[in-house]
């Protein structure tokens, strides 16, 4: 494991541009509960009950999701950043990130210390609540104390338009913006390293082949095995944040830092 923890420092001091794509893994790990593992909000809910499709349709959708995204509001702000994402964050510090592709709603990229310009976030962000007609922007909190209220299916004060979460949800389109950025970002770096993710939803997932078949290096942390384990030039089986934590420091003594 630790040649393993040398090697992937080594190629983080080379590499111009080095890209970290983050998953749910780094959520659950900060204490934020998985979607689809066993125990997970799945096993209590069915995702095809959540379909943007059904959100837009009926009032009673739009009450269902609510209960569903209030349940999950609590963890996620009060969740802390763990040792990955501050070895992320660090990174960039360091002059050695390019950017953050992460499939993750929480934040916590932003709580660690990454800069905004640094973080695609490919799924959105549950951080702010948008009015899906005239694209007003709410704090996330100010929502929820109208729901604590009594709200179930709280709507724009400006416009009555519906109000979500600034979440992709099944069956929404992906944000055209930083899905593009992200797949041209791919394009271009000399090291794709995947933190905490299964890398089964797409589009996302082919990032990492947009990026070795351009040339990167591919290196995979995550507790389980990934469809891509065998073209990546690292897999990493376990945490991903004692594994990134370890990565750092080698990163830090290979650049003469002294740790």
């Amino acid at each position: 494991m630790e040649d393993k923890l040398i090697q992937v420092a080594r190629w983080i001091v080379a590499s111009k541009k080095v890209i970290v794509f983050s998953g749910a893994g780094l959520s659950t790990e900060s204490g934020i509960p998985d979607f689809r593992t066993p125990g997970g909000v799945w096993d209590r809910y069915h995702p095809e009950d959540f379909t943007f499709q059904n959100f837009l349709a009926s009032e009673t959708s739009r009450q269902k999701y609510w209960q569903l995204a209030t349940e999950m509001w609590g963890p996620i702000k009060m969740a802390k950043p763990n040792l990955a994402h501050l070895a992320v964050a660090e990174l960039e510090k360091l002059g050695k990130l390019d950017c953050v592709i992460t499939q993750n709603i929480d934040g916590l990229h932003f709580k660690a210390g990454n800069s905004e310009e640094k973080v695609i976030q490919l799924h959105g962000t549950s951080v702010f609540v948008s009015c899906l007609s005239c694209h007003k922007r709410y704090d996330r909190d100010e929502i929820q104390e109208r729901i604590k209220k009594g709200q179930k299916a709280p709507r724009c004060d400006d416009c009555g338009g519906i109000l979500k979460p600034a979440t992709v949800s099944f069956g929404q389109s992906m944000p055209e913006k930083e899905t593009q950025e992200a797949y041209h970002r791919s394009s271009l770096c000399d090291l794709f390293i995947v933190v905490g993710s299964s890398l089964v939803v797409q589009p996302a997932a082919s990032m990492p082949l947009v990026a070795k078949k351009n040339g990167a290096s591919l290196v995979i942390i995550n507790r389980d095995s990934t469809p891509y384990d065998d073209i990546a030039d690292a897999v990493i089986h376990g945490q991903a944040g004692p594994t990134m934590a370890g990565i750092l420091e080698h990163v830090k003594q290979g650049l003469g830092i002294r740790v």
